[in-house]
């Protein structure tokens, strides 16, 4: 069978002359992006019908068949005619080179061909996991066009760029029911991702059924938890998908619930009770008690026995080091063994676990805090700290995977996460001065709403006319900024991606003080500071070589906290923005083109609700016939539009400001069903932007005009809407603010098209308009202020 398959891509392979090489993205419906895509010039497609049929050569996938006709019927609306057994010449047929063990492993072969042609299609991989991840690619391609059902020829040869890409979800803050894990599942597959880590403690549950310590879910979990049985279910579905699930059995933190089960094994005397709030809390594992090490040993024994994956992640994040501070006979402990603080305390509580995994057959995964020299290359680092974290640890000869920044609990711009490269990038001396430079400084703070203010520095650098700049946070290494730009000879723009989100300040500098805000995503915070007399230091990236990266940065994972995340509303948050991040794991590092993209994920997006089943659009639809009390709800959909959600993690510190950062705060208001940027925002950006370069561009000055009207018209039919629900009534004077800047733009526009100016008064009052509308008011931004600002600064 291997050299059947070798002959068959040779062959396929003299054909390549024959097609026309695709840009690094083109226009097919395709996320992620494949390696290498080839289209014949001449086009053409394959014709599909109801009688469609698949084989499998090679090697046997239970019940996959029927899956994918299934979903292809999805697609296409038909009822597929009953296919029994092999066909003579099936309109697919797969062929497998090899049988491997039916679960995935970290290193299994995921490549794969397809050949789309007169023919039929041809799919030939090395694995069946190379033919599940080209069977997703193949659907994505089903398309119903003028005349009828079909597949475009194509040909394409495939990889995954990295082995680990996989998505984070949290059942410990809000639990997730089965049909939901299962439907996520599904979604993983569909995005060619192969790992579900699955948080199953925390603070606020315990939801791993122990036959050992059944006091864990009796006392940690409200009734709340998955039987092994349940568990041993979620592992076959994942695999008959090709995803591995990596349990994650949080210690010595986030241990609370044990607490409230198990206070025995607690570095203070309880009584504990499961946490209803959100955030870090001080019960840790006693490190120097035995009894601990003995109950993760027989604990670790049940969880290998439901998860076989070879890796079990242990958490070892925001360890609260009070109690073991605290305690006498824990600083007796550390005394006794020359462990000089608490960092080596954990140090030493994790060599311990380590030694029990390996006991196990087990490898340990953990956060950025387990990294410490005393432990083996053989534990992989999961950073939520960023690619410095990342890099400092591949220098050292430990593997990782990355987090920070594919955080999908956080509402952030698709792009924003698709600019996130792992593997950590260097300035190439674009932060050097030369003679020809001019260069200015200015330090700035910036409060936030939760936790310390954020400062730093930022450097504009001028030469011929053309500026750059960096910008230094304290604490962090330099980061180049993008498009800088000067609103005013004194008010200066530009952009950077930080581990907040993408920031945007907007500042006047003054002689020698610095006013303004600094956008963080779509939210404004006030921001001051003062110029400085030279250009500052910094800190270089921490950038391992070519052959450290490939050899220990294996990938990464989207995390998805569940905070304020419900079953209600998780695929709202989720979808489709984790098809960006798979893009960004799995394919080659230059396909970058964020227009590409999102064109793409729009398509990938409608294909997924359809093919896959997933729900951020009937979760969200269903949401607003809750809050309308009726089906009728285009006027609020219509208004939805022009808003977002407060970014970055806006929300979860307006709700800890008011005392509700808890598990009593229901999940039911408008913010928590809009997607995390509006779409026809956007949309509306991208045709203003079109307006500015060419003043005369009459199709961007229509569809702007258009979008506006609606807007502004909606606003009666809405407002209806809005007083009948004490969950709406909030938003009634965002309704107003965007009747009154819709009609604003609608001036500008006339201004444009009639090529006349305003004078400064109405020009003041105009930004004072936009500044008001854009505070955040219910958790939501009216996302429409900022495309309207370029308006009006065009206009000046």
């Amino acid at each position: 069978m291997i050299g059947t398959l070798r002959f068959t891509l040779l062959a396929t392979s003299l054909l390549v002359s024959l097609y026309a090489h695709a840009t690094p993205a083109g226009n097919l419906p395709l996320m992620p992006w494949p390696q290498q895509v080839e289209q014949p010039e001449g086009g053409g497609s394959l014709a599909l019908n109801n009688q469609l049929s698949v084989n499998i050569r090679g090697d046997a996938l239970p019940g996959a068949v029927d899956r994918w006709r299934q979903r292809i019927g999805l697609q296409t609306g038909w009822q597929m005619l009953p296919q029994t057994g092999d066909v003579a010449n099936a309109t697919i047929t797969i062929t497998i080179a090899k049988s491997v063990d039916p679960l995935p492993q970290p290193d299994s072969d995921e490549s794969y061909h397809l050949l789309v042609n007169s023919e039929g299609v041809k799919l030939e991989a090395a694995t069946r996991f190379g033919a599940l991840r080209g069977m997703e690619t193949l659907l994505q391609l089903v398309e119903n066009g003028e005349s009828n059902s079909a597949i475009p020829y194509v040909e394409i040869h495939d990889s995954p760029r990295f082995p680990w890409r996989g998505i984070l979800i949290d059942s410990a803050r809000h639990f997730m029911p089965l049909e939901t894990i299962r439907r996520q599942i599904d979604g993983i597959a569909s995005a060619r991702m192969n790992v579900f880590h699955w948080h199953l403690t925390d603070d606020q549950g315990w939801r791993f059924a122990s036959t050992h310590f059944p006091q864990l879910q009796q006392k940690g979990s409200d009734g709340l938890f998955y039987t092994q049985d349940q568990m041993k279910a979620i592992v076959q579905y994942a695999a008959d998908r090709g995803v591995r699930v990596v349990p994650e059995i949080d210690l010595p933190g986030h241990a609370t619930a044990l607490a409230a089960a198990m206070p025995e094994l607690i570095s203070a005397p309880g009584p504990y009770q499961i946490e209803r709030g959100w955030g870090v809390f001080k019960p840790l594992l006693d490190p120097s008690n035995e009894q601990v090490y003995a109950f993760i040993d027989t604990l670790i024994g049940e969880v290998t026995a439901v998860f076989p994956d070879p890796w079990l992640h242990i958490g070892g994040d925001e360890v609260d080091a009070t109690q073991w501070k605290e305690s006498k006979s824990i600083q007796a402990f550390m005394q006794q063994k020359g462990l000089k603080d608490e960092q080596a305390l954990q140090a030493y509580f994790n060599q311990r676990v380590e030694k029990i995994l390996e006991k196990h057959q087990r490898k340990m995964v953990g956060w950025d805090e387990i990294a410490h020299p005393d432990l083996p290359k053989s534990i992989l680092i999961h950073s939520w700290q960023g690619q410095d974290a990342l890099g400092e640890v591949s220098k050292q000869g430990y593997r990782g995977i990355l987090s920070a920044g594919f955080y999908l609990d956080q509402a952030q711009p698709a792009a924003y996460h698709y600019r996130n490269e792992v593997w950590p990038e260097g300035l190439n001396g674009q932060d050097r001065l030369e003679k020809q430079d001019t260069a200015q400084s200015w330090q700035f703070i910036l409060p936030r709403l939760k936790g310390s203010a954020v400062k730093g520095s930022f450097t504009l650098v001028q030469r011929d006319g053309e500026w750059r700049g960096f910008i230094d946070f304290a604490g962090k290494s330099r980061r180049l900024v993008r498009n800088v730009a000067w609103l005013t000879p004194q008010q200066v723009t530009f952009s950077v991606d930080t581990w907040m989100g993408e920031l945007q300040p907007v500042v006047t500098l003054a002689g020698e003080k610095l006013t303004g805000y600094m956008r963080v995503g779509n939210v404004r915070y006030p921001t001051q500071g003062s110029k400085l007399k030279a250009v500052p230091e910094g800190i270089q990236p921490s950038v391992p070589d070519e052959q450290q990266m490939k050899d220990n940065l294996l990938g990464g994972e989207v995390a998805l906290w569940a905070e304020i995340i419900n079953p209600q509303v998780i695929d709202v948050r989720l979808w489709p923005r984790a098809y960006v991040v798979a893009e960004r794991l799995w394919s080659a590092k230059d396909v970058t083109d964020e227009q590409n993209m999102t064109q793409r994920l729009a398509q990938v997006d409608s294909w997924s609700a359809v093919s896959v089943g997933l729900q951020q659009h009937a979760q969200a639809q269903t949401q607003m016939i809750r809050l309308a009390n009726s089906s009728s709800i285009v006027p609020l959909e219509i208004f939805a539009e022009a808003l977002e959600p407060a970014q970055y993690y806006t929300r979860q510190h307006l709700k800890f400001q008011a005392g509700h950062y808890t598990l009593s705060e229901p999940l039911n208001r408008l913010a928590d069903l809009l997607p995390a940027s509006s779409n026809k925002v956007q949309e509306l950006e991208r045709q203003v932007d079109a307006l500015i370069a060419d003043r005369g561009n009459q199709q961007a000055m229509q569809a702007i005009r258009h979008q506006l009207r609606q807007w502004q018209q909606n606003v009666p039919e809405v407002m209806p809407l809005l007083a009948q629900n004490y969950q709406l009534q909030p938003l009634k004077p965002v309704a107003q603010q965007l009747q009154e800047i819709s009609s604003t733009g609608l001036s500008l526009l006339d201004a444009i098209e009639q090529n006349r100016t305003f004078g400064a008064a109405d020009i003041t009052a105009m930004q004072a308009k936009l500044d008001k509308a854009a505070a955040v008011q219910d958790e939501v931004v009216l996302a429409l202020v900022y495309p309207l600002e370029k308006l009006l600064r065009a206009v000046r």
